[in-house]
């Protein structure tokens, strides 16, 4: 399924290719604060609309993955990152896809604080 998404100011606007009925939330330190409920995608299945100097980047902890966001709302609807396997991925804020109900999902609990 295509999904539209966007950051809360409509600065950032982004398309996303996939199924989003089961979603993680994680409750590492930037997770849990930012309430996100993630679903994970070949990065390929995110096609941009805003260029991409029009986002921001936060990194923590091991710094491998790219955490993007809006510098003027401040909303992040996604991030870069690599699987297990080395290929590109892209980890979307379903919180961002106004046309996913989230009373549907199925939510996969992730001990990230462990990680």
């Amino acid at each position: 399924m295509v999904h539209q998404g966007s950051c809360h100011c409509g600065q950032i606007t982004f398309t996303y290719e996939g199924d989003v009925k089961q979603v993680m939330e994680c409750n590492c330190s930037h997770c849990r604060r930012k309430g996100y409920l993630l679903t994970f995608g070949p990065r390929q299945a995110l096609k941009l609309d805003a260029p991409e100097s029009a986002l921001a980047t936060y990194t923590f902890n091991k710094h491998v993955i790219q955490h993007q966001f809006c510098p003027r709302c401040g909303c992040a609807p996604f991030a870069f990152g690599k699987d297990k396997n080395g290929h590109d991925t892209v980890a979307v804020n379903v919180r961002c896809l106004p046309d996913v109900e989230l009373g549907t999902l199925q939510i996969q609990p992730v001990d990230g604080r462990s990680f």
